[in-house]
């Protein structure tokens, strides 16, 4: 006995697999749309709320976040400065720095005001060994308190490193290399500053100039 040819089944197997795929996708594209915007409202809430930590209201009277810009650091790299007014005069700049600890990278939030003093630094991201390295964030302990009102003039070259090196800072006990990086990455950031802050202060003040006649 002959069986009935395979073909037109096939065939409508893959038209409705074809229509199944093409719902998915469509159903994927609009929960994309639909969900994109509350996502992106959300993290502009955590970065407000990050860079409030670093540079306090009294500092400025204009949105942190609308007024970022971005300059050319050198070395092929763009890097992102928010900036803070008061009464149109730049009081101070935000940044992210990034740090080498013994989990890898660890994200930095630094706040830095005109003269180049530290106002203020949050760990934004950090893979460190919970009950050591992660003591770098505030929610640990408040070591990372310790920098604020620093500047690459206070201390010295010398003592910007943890006590272990010679320098000013602590180190956590069994977890030396998390601290190591984290002093590193805030020396290199304030280095970053003082390499940049003509333009910095100078594209902030312009900026807001041509805003204010714009």
């Amino acid at each position: 006995m002959e069986t009935a040819p395979q073909r037109p089944r096939l065939g409508y197997s893959s038209i409705l697999l074809g229509i199944v795929a093409m719902v998915a996708g469509a159903a994927l594209t609009f929960a994309h749309v639909k969900t994109a915007g509350p996502i992106a409202a959300r993290l502009d809430e955590d970065r407000q709320a990050s860079l409030e930590q670093v540079i306090p209201p009294a500092l400025h009277d204009n949105s942190l976040l609308k007024d970022a810009f971005v300059i050319d650091v050198g070395h092929g790299e763009r890097k992102t400065f928010y900036r803070a007014l008061r009464h149109g005069k730049v009081t101070a700049v935000a940044y992210e720095m990034t740090a080498h600890g013994y989990g890898g990278a660890i994200l930095l939030l630094m706040g830095v005001d005109s003269s180049g003093a530290i106002l203020g630094v949050r760990v934004l991201q950090q893979h460190e060994t919970p009950g050591l390295g992660d003591k770098i964030d505030l929610k640990k302990t408040h070591w990372i308190l310790g920098f604020d009102g620093r500047s690459l003039g206070n201390p010295d070259q010398k003592g910007w490193h943890v006590k272990k090196d010679g320098g000013v800072f602590d180190q956590f006990t069994g977890a030396t290399i998390t601290p190591r990086g984290v002093v590193k990455g805030i020396h290199e950031g304030l280095q970053l500053f003082a390499a940049h802050r003509d333009q910095l202060l100078h594209s902030a003040a312009q900026a807001t100039e041509e805003n204010r006649h714009g």
